[in-house]
């Protein structure tokens, strides 16, 4: 019995996919009309975006919006060697900087649309609680749901 109440909770607050293909999560985003949601981390160098990630990615609020809303890209930089990404990997990643984040700024975190026009964009940590971040993108998906 025990086995299987950790099996659902793990369940329940299984942290969301992110995926690192802009090009697959847009396919996902029109099948299912959804939002992108691109987050720009350096996941082990990068305090703020380690923090984010923590109190808002993988917070039991956002995981519930995320699931129904949003398709999630993460674009990670990491320094260590450890955890360096593939070239191809890190090609796309470069692509998306060029085309997003050409100033470099971390965390950056983007509301696009299944096309990948921005319609939001928040630099740094936003430092809001994982509710009140996913109200906010709500209310700019509801926005862009009426043009």
């Amino acid at each position: 019995m025990l086995k299987m109440i950790c099996f659902l909770w793990m369940v329940a607050y299984a942290p969301p996919e992110w995926h690192d293909n802009m090009q697959e999560a847009k396919e996902i985003a029109r099948k299912e009309h959804r939002h992108i949601l691109l987050n720009f981390s350096g996941s082990d160098w990068c305090g703020p975006c380690i923090l984010l990630r923590k109190e808002v990615f993988d917070a039991p609020a956002f995981i519930a919006f995320a699931d129904t809303a949003l398709v999630l890209v993460n674009a990670d930089f990491p320094r260590m060697k450890k955890h360096q990404l593939s070239r191809e990997q890190q090609e796309r990643n470069d692509h998306l900087a060029d085309q997003y984040n050409s100033q470099g700024k971390f965390p950056l975190t983007l509301l696009l649309d299944a096309d990948g026009k921005v319609l939001q964009q928040w630099e740094g940590n936003p430092s809001l609680p994982a509710a009140e971040f996913s109200a906010l993108l709500q209310s700019v998906i509801d926005g862009d749901k009426h043009h």
